[in-house]
């Protein structure tokens, strides 16, 4: 993929997340260009709603800024951390979702309960609220999330992963969609959960590059 264009897909990732509400004045999104130790970021300072291609910077994996007047979002060791310890993963978001983080503060557990949230599987939650703004605090996060591809942190957001941004987009739609439906049937009474041959089922059937592009298309559109 070419370096501009890479760029162009954080801006569009970072400005259809804040148009759904999954970020507001704060959140961020990284790519790591694949088969480099080379990582773009939006820029702190910038705002998410009016993003451009100028406001990507790139960094190293130790957070040190390679552009002569960027600034990293406070949080940079969230992602550097995950690329550090994840060779499947090129994208990373840190999200502030509204419904997914409202099952950080209740202690209600995050099921799959749509057939998109058989993708996202059983949400672990990372019990510090806390800032992800140093390297200690940034490994236990990625520990907590495992081999997974999300985790919600407590009072917070969340982190998600991904082998590309189109592919990060899609678990935080997944994501925000599953919880706003748990909620909601919860309250008219018991949110059931899908069973586990369903979850699996759908999760094969969901999860294919088709179907996650027609989400991020969709959204795509929504900006033009």
């Amino acid at each position: 993929m070419e370096l501009q264009q890479l760029k162009q897909n954080i801006v569009h990732t970072i400005r259809m997340l804040e148009r759904a509400e999954h970020i507001d004045f704060n959140g961020h999104v990284s790519a790591r260009l694949p088969g480099t130790s080379r990582i773009f970021i939006n820029e702190r300072r910038a705002s998410r709603s009016a993003l451009t291609i100028k406001d990507i910077i790139e960094i190293d994996i130790e957070g040190n800024v390679l552009d002569e007047d960027g600034q990293p979002p406070n949080e940079y060791p969230l992602h550097t951390e995950m690329y550090r310890n994840r060779e499947d993963v090129n994208a990373v978001a840190h999200t502030h979702p509204k419904w997914s983080t409202l099952f950080t503060i209740s202690k209600v557990p995050l099921r799959p309960v749509i057939i998109q949230g058989a993708v996202i599987g059983d949400v672990a939650i990372f019990p510090k609220a806390n800032s992800i703004s140093n390297q200690e605090i940034a490994t236990e996060l990625v520990k907590a999330m495992g081999e997974d591809f999300v985790v919600l942190m407590k009072a917070h957001g969340a982190a998600i992963v991904g082998h590309n941004l189109t592919e990060v987009f899609a678990r935080s739609v997944f994501l925000e969609e599953n919880a706003y439906r748990q909620y909601m049937a919860g309250q008219i009474g018991y949110a059931h959960s899908l069973e586990e041959d369903e979850i699996q089922q759908m999760k094969e059937f969901i999860w294919q590059p088709k179907n996650i592009q027609k989400v991020w298309d969709n959204h795509l559109s929504k900006l033009k």
